[in-house]
C-alpha cells in the first residue's frame, strides 16, 4: 500500500445512512479508526437527524439537508477544539443517526387482568391491548437519556419501558372514569386520549412522543363472558314464567305427535304422562285394596303350625293407566308489530269478552305454517258464534 493510499483511506470525505430496516432508532455510522476530513459532506435525509459527540460530549445536532462540514457549520465542535480561521485538519467524532419518522402498530397490552369495581357488577377484572406510534422529537436528549453508546437502538429496546407506562396510566384512568364495563366500548377513543395525555410528559422527559394511541379491545374473564352471555339470553326471552309455559306446552305437543319416539318422546311428554302415570298406579292401588279377600284365620293358624298354607286368593291383573290427558293447544298473537302470548283458549275467550281480541286478529300456533286471522282457526272460530249481544243502553 502506498502512502497516499494510506492517506486517502485515513479521510472520510461522505458521511451518510439509508435505512432499509423497519426498527431502527439509532444508528451510529462507524469510522472504523478513520478520521473525519474536514470540508466532508454530510447527508442528512428526511426523516433523519445527525448527532455528532466529540470526544464523549454532545457537539451538535444536524437537521435535514446536505451539510458541508466546516467552521461555519460547526459551531459548538469549533469552539471544543478551538479552531482558528483558516485552520483545516481531520477530526475523530461520533456521528449518530436520529430516526425522526412515525414507527407505527406498536402494540402494548396487559400481562394480568386490571381489578376495577364495576356500579353494575361489582369487582371485575379486565384485560385491555391495543396500538400506539412511537416519534423521537428531540434527537439530543433521546441520545443522551435512552441511547448512551449504543451503536443500534431498535424498537425492541425501548417498546417494553414505554408498555409498561401505557399500562400504569390505563389502569389509573379508566379506574378514575367509572365507566361501566358494558359502556367501554363506546369509551375506547375517549380512554385511547386521556391515556395518551398522561404518558406525553414522562416520553418527552426522554425526547419521544406518542402522536396515536388506541384501545382495540377491553374484554373480561371467560367466565364472566358466560355469565353475561345467559344474563343476555334472560333479557331477550322476557317473562320467564310465560317462556317456561311455552316450553311445558310444545314438548308436550311434540310428544303426543310422536309418541313412540322412544326416550327423546318419553322426556318430551314430561308432566303429562308423569301426572297419568301416577293418577293410575293411585287407582290401581286402590281397587287392589278394596278387592283383596280377608285371610282366614284358619289357615293362618295352620300355617303357622306347618299343616299348610291358607288357599292364596285369586290375584286380577292391574287395569292398564288411562291415557294421558288431551294436550290444549297455545296461541300467540301479533299486533302492531308485537308479538305477545302464549294464551289458552280460555284466556281468548275471555279476550274476546272484554274486546282485546276480535275475528281478524292475527293468530299462530305451532303446527300451522304460518300467520292467519282469528276467524280462520276452526278452534277458535266457535268463540265469535258463542259471543255474547253486546249489553242493552243504560
Amino acid at each position: 500500500m502506498s502512502i497516499f493510499d494510506f492517506l486517502g483511506g485515513q479521510f472520510v470525505d461522505v458521511i451518510e445512512w439509508t435505512d432499509d430496516t423497519r426498527d431502527t432508532l439509532v444508528w451510529r455510522f462507524e469510522r472504523h479508526g478513520n478520521e473525519i476530513k474536514y470540508g466532508a459532506k454530510l447527508t442528512v435525509r428526511e426523516g433523519q437527524a445527525a448527532v455528532f459527540v466529540h470526544e464523549g460530549q454532545l457537539a451538535d445536532v444536524f437537521t435535514p439537508g446536505m451539510w458541508l462540514l466546516e467552521t461555519n457549520n460547526l459551531p459548538i465542535m469549533t469552539s471544543l477544539q478551538h479552531w482558528d480561521h483558516g485552520f483545516k485538519s481531520p477530526f475523530k467524532s461520533e456521528v449518530y443517526f436520529v430516526n425522526t419518522t412515525r414507527f407505527q402498530d406498536m402494540r402494548w397490552g396487559t400481562r394480568n387482568p386490571i381489578m376495577l369495581r364495576d356500579p353494575e357488577f361489582g369487582p371485575v377484572r379486565l384485560r385491555a391491548f391495543g396500538t400506539y406510534t412511537l416519534r423521537i422529537t428531540d434527537p439530543a436528549l433521546f441520545l443522551r437519556e435512552i441511547v448512551g453508546t449504543d451503536g443500534e437502538f431498535t424498537t425492541d429496546e425501548i417498546s417494553e419501558q414505554i408498555r409498561n407506562i401505557i399500562i400504569a396510566r390505563f389502569s389509573n384512568a379508566i379506574a378514575e372514569a367509572q365507566i361501566p364495563v358494558l359502556d367501554i366500548a363506546a369509551s375506547t377513543d375517549q380512554l385511547g386520549d386521556m391515556i395518551r395525555a398522561r404518558i406525553a410528559p414522562e416520553l418527552a422527559a426522554y425526547g419521544i412522543e406518542t402522536p396515536a394511541l388506541t384501545v382495540e379491545n377491553v374484554s373480561l374473564p371467560e367466565s364472566v363472558e358466560k355469565a353475561l352471555d345467559k344474563r343476555t339470553s334472560m333479557g331477550v326471552i322476557g317473562n320467564l314464567d310465560a317462556y317456561a309455559k311455552f316450553q311445558a306446552a310444545e314438548a308436550m305437543e311434540a310428544a303426543a305427535k310422536n309418541p313412540g319416539g322412544g326416550m327423546g318422546a318419553g322426556l318430551g311428554m314430561g308432566m303429562g304422562i308423569a301426572a297419568g302415570q301416577a293418577m293410575g298406579a293411585a287407582l290401581g292401588g286402590m281397587h287392589g285394596a278394596a278387592h283383596a279377600p280377608a285371610q282366614s284365620p284358619w289357615g293362618a293358624h295352620h300355617g303357622a303350625q306347618g299343616y299348610g298354607q291358607a288357599p292364596q286368593a285369586p290375584t286380577h291383573a292391574a287395569p292398564p293407566p288411562p291415557p294421558p290427558p288431551a294436550i290444549e293447544r297455545v296461541w300467540h298473537l301479533a299486533k302492531n308489530g308485537v308479538t305477545t302470548g302464549p294464551f289458552s283458549r280460555a284466556d281468548l275467550g275471555r279476550m274476546v269478552t272484554s274486546g282485546g281480541f276480535a275475528r281478524e286478529t292475527m293468530v299462530w300456533s305451532a303446527g300451522y305454517e304460518g300467520w292467519m286471522q282469528a276467524d280462520d282457526a276452526p278452534e277458535l272460530a266457535q268463540l265469535f258464534t258463542i259471543m255474547p249481544p253486546p249489553p242493552p243502553p243504560a
